[in-house]
């Protein structure tokens, strides 16, 4: 995707917190810090801020961004700071070897949880929502041809672009969204989302759609011109319709939406920063150490 931007490779710079989605910025022929556990939004919010030209992009984990780093992560995506974050949850705790992590579901079996896990989950989408993200979208891992369309998307996004991306860890939770990934059963639980076009998805003669009932979404049959007709259009503009989205998990004859949920610019944090940085110098000159 970086390659086919267009952008000189010395223009990026990859930023990770700890963990093992953040060894990412050694795989990369670009600028890069691999920085402290769930730090990395302190340190992509000073870059961007003083170098605006630069593209930034933040690798972080389920653990490393949810848990220890959940703080910072909300703050960065109320305040609009123009980087993309790439949040693999793999629902487990890779690098300090198979701890369950703010995403695992209830009844996981990890060494730190043997008896099954007792907390209910994050969900990253309805957590970046609430945070007034400006832009908010999901991916899987073998989905590749989905997530470079995701991913370039991003960055044509002015503001902070949040994309939850599915990934499979083969070590610690092999198979946590085979389910839905596996290639028999893609069509009946995979929706992908796309502005403007009908919330329908399964194979043909299977097809089902979600309409609006009340203050609910309600899944019917799609399969005939008529039925496809009467389906909600997905708008990204639209954010209670974003949030109803993101509560489907593929599970209990629900899909699983991928795509942008969620694109309503504002203006940027750095953008505005660098202004009052501007506008202060014009007032009162280019200041000295004292």
């Amino acid at each position: 995707v970086m390659a086919n931007l267009g952008k000189p490779k010395e223009n990026y710079v990859v930023i990770a917190g700890i963990g093992c989605s953040s060894r990412f910025p050694y795989y990369m022929e670009t600028y890069g810090f691999h920085t402290i556990h769930g730090r990395a939004p302190a340190f992509v919010s000073g870059l961007k801020a003083t170098r605006p030209e630069l593209s930034v992009w933040m690798v972080t984990g389920d653990g490393d961004g949810l848990s220890i780093g959940g703080n910072h992560l909300i703050h960065l995506l109320r305040r609009n700071i123009d980087v993309n974050v790439m949040m693999f949850n793999n629902r487990i705790y890779g690098l300090t070897k198979g701890q369950y992590s703010p995403t695992s579901k209830q009844g996981t079996k990890t060494k730190s949880s043997p008896m099954g896990s007792i907390d209910a989950p994050f969900n990253p989408i309805q957590l970046a929502l609430g945070a007034q993200s400006a832009w908010v979208a999901r991916s899987i891992d073998v989905f590749a041809a989905h997530l470079r369309e995701v991913l370039t998307a991003a960055d044509g996004h002015k503001g902070t672009s949040f994309i939850e991306i599915y990934q499979n860890c083969i070590i610690f939770n092999d198979k946590a969204f085979g389910d839905i990934t596996d290639k028999q059963y893609r069509e009946e639980k995979v929706l992908y989302l796309k502005n403007g076009e009908p919330l329908a998805w399964g194979a043909e003669g299977e097809r089902k759609g979600l309409i609006q009932s009340g203050f609910a979404l309600e899944i019917v049959d799609a399969n005939t011109d008529e039925e496809i007709a009467r389906c909600l259009l997905h708008d990204t503009g639209n954010r209670i319709l974003a949030q109803l989205l993101a509560d489907f998990d593929g599970h209990d004859g629900t899909p699983l939406p991928i795509g942008v949920f969620y694109d309503k610019p504002r203006a940027t944090y750095d953008s505005q920063f660098n202004e009052q940085v501007a506008e202060s110098r014009k007032k009162l000159g280019p200041g000295d150490i004292e």
